[in-house]
């Protein structure tokens, strides 16, 4: 009765979903995830989908696509770059994945919302000092040396 309490179940999944959340863009994998919940792979797989829902293959893959998606809207990067930098090693198995999840493929996705560039804000400075001419003759006579 004098002994240590275990720590339930539910942080060490919460421990394993912050790594997916965390790294989901490194080579990670549900064996990494039960790893970290300090589980084996069978019972943290069982685990997790009672706990959250979804398994934690399908967790991760939502983390990836989820991200994915956000850089179509925010970037210029290619299909391909976002797919790889998501974690992913297939633009196949990608546009497969963000179609079904999304209901179109990646390029429509991107289609349906405005450029990256069109919502960018540049600070008004900065549009002064590039709007300057560039022949400017300021400070010109410094160079010039009495003699």
């Amino acid at each position: 009765m004098g002994g240590v309490n275990p720590v339930p179940p539910a942080r060490h999944l919460l421990r394993a979903k912050a790594l997916a959340d965390a790294r989901y863009r490194e080579a990670l994998d549900v064996d990494d995830m039960a790893a970290a919940a300090r589980l084996s792979r069978a019972h943290f797989s069982r685990e997790f989908r009672r706990e959250f829902g979804e398994s934690p293959h399908q967790y991760l893959l939502t983390r990836r696509l989820q991200r994915a998606a956000e850089l179509l809207v925010t970037t210029d990067w290619s299909v391909a770059e976002i797919c790889f930098s998501v974690g992913l090693r297939s633009v196949g198995s990608f546009t497969t994945s963000f179609t079904r999840a999304y209901g179109r493929p990646p390029t429509a996705y991107r289609a349906d919302h405005p450029p990256a560039a069109s919502r960018a804000i540049v600070p008004s400075c900065m549009l002064r000092a590039y709007g300057r001419p560039r022949s400017s003759t300021f400070r010109e006579d410094s160079a010039v040396t009495p003699g």
